[in-house]
């Protein structure tokens, strides 16, 4: 993969970056602007380097069409004050105010694109119209910067399509995500302990198949773990249970054995009637969740456990939460890991955070983002690396 500095001299230069701006909103209030800030070095490179930036980004899950609920006004104005410098919102993807507010850049300044996602060839399957798409985009530029990882694993317009069509390099962003997620993966110092977590084991699958190969130990937290559970043989009363992934789940667990991975399950269970945040919450034995209740976070046993069993990793890759932690009744669980993976970080560990709802535990439980080696900007594209998946948004920039 090119590097910007591999672009050559960008002064005067019309460079198109592709980043990741699908924020949380609250209206209009951007309620984590972690993915803006993590832009900020290779679009502060860029305005120092006297290059015309051009940025396209998306929002949401717009269908093709603009949506004022979807617009990038409210990333733009964050933006401006992150950067430091004047960011002129397009009213469109690649039309006439597109193309407008590009030609009155001046060297140095910022340009921010509507949602990609406003334009219905961005995601298209049909190959034709991606690139269709592409070719508007590449009339903009006169060169491609790839960082937004949060898309890198989708073989859309503005993310695949568009490297084929202008002289392109990845972005600080996105390399730094691929050499530290290959530094957890690819030859990891041990022990190499994975924290997984999230509502679903099926989300998970190819990421428990590939590491019951490369992983030390697996701790397995959050809604996934009652499957795991009943593939013990466990009641798990009213918590969330796939049991189309039980036989599945056998198989992992008799894999995990044959090849001396641990897999770490929880002993203790917080549960209640409902799911709520004031709903009354009881500890139970996790073989022995009652008929009526269910689990929404490990106990305080487990909490320990998972602490113990991180304390002594030297690379840690977590991915999803261990419970519900919005709810402050059922955080403690997700709350213990992050304080284990920061103390064994602090011990020299090298950790990795996956991403989507485990990024946003660490800003909303208080964690400093200083405390962890890597929090990733990109939870499926994350998952997809973790899984040894082809990321297609990666492949083009090394073709």
């Amino acid at each position: 993969m090119k590097k910007i500095e591999d672009l050559g001299d960008l002064r005067g230069k019309r460079v198109l970056v592709r980043s990741d701006f699908n924020v949380p909103l609250d209206g209009s209030t951007i309620t984590d602007d972690g993915r803006i800030r993590a832009a900020l070095p290779t679009l502060k490179g860029l305005v120092d380097a006297g290059a015309k930036i051009i940025i396209t980004a998306h929002l949401g899950r717009p269908k093709g069409a603009p949506e004022d609920k979807y617009s990038l006004a409210p990333v733009a104005a964050r933006l401006e004050e992150l950067l430091g410098a004047k960011v002129t919102l397009a009213q469109d993807t690649v039309g006439e105010s597109a193309k407008a507010t590009v030609a009155a850049l001046a060297d140095g300044e910022v340009a921010l694109l509507e949602n990609i996602r406003f334009d219905a060839r961005e995601t298209s399957k049909v190959d034709e119209e991606r690139e269709s798409l592409a070719g508007d985009l590449a009339a903009l530029a006169d060169f491609f910067v790839s960082d937004g990882f949060g898309v890198v694993h989708r073989k859309q317009a503005s993310v695949y399509d568009i490297a084929k069509k202008l002289p392109s390099a990845v972005g600080a962003l996105v390399l730094k995500e691929v050499e530290s997620l290959k530094k957890a993966t690819d030859s990891p110092a041990r022990p190499y302990a994975v924290v997984l977590g999230g509502s679903k084991v099926s989300d998970k699958l190819g990421v428990i198949g590939n590491l019951l190969g490369k992983a030390d130990r697996l701790l397995i937290g959050g809604g996934m773990l009652f499957t795991f559970l009943a593939a013990k043989g466990y009641s798990v009363g009213n918590s969330l249970l796939e049991e189309d992934q039980i036989e599945t789940v056998k198989g992992y667990l008799e894999t995990a054995e044959k090849n001396g991975v641990e897999i770490v399950l929880p002993v203790d269970i917080i549960v209640a009637p409902e799911f709520k945040a004031d709903a009354p919450a009881t500890v139970v034995p996790a073989d022995a969740i009652p008929d009526g209740q269910m689990g929404l976070d490990i106990g305080p046993e487990s909490q320990k456990l998972f602490a113990s069993k991180l304390a002594d990793a030297k690379t840690i890759v977590w991915n999803g939460p261990a419970g519900v932690f919005e709810f402050e009744a059922f955080a403690g669980g997700t709350r213990a890991v992050a304080q284990g993976i920061v103390d064994a970080t602090a011990q020299g560990a090298f950790s990795v955070v996956g991403g989507g709802d485990s990024a946003a535990a660490v800003r909303i439980l208080g964690f400093d983002e200083a405390g962890f080696s890597h929090i990733s900007t990109g939870g499926g594209a994350s998952l997809e690396f973790l899984e040894g998946k082809e990321l297609p948004g990666i492949a083009v920039l090394d073709a």
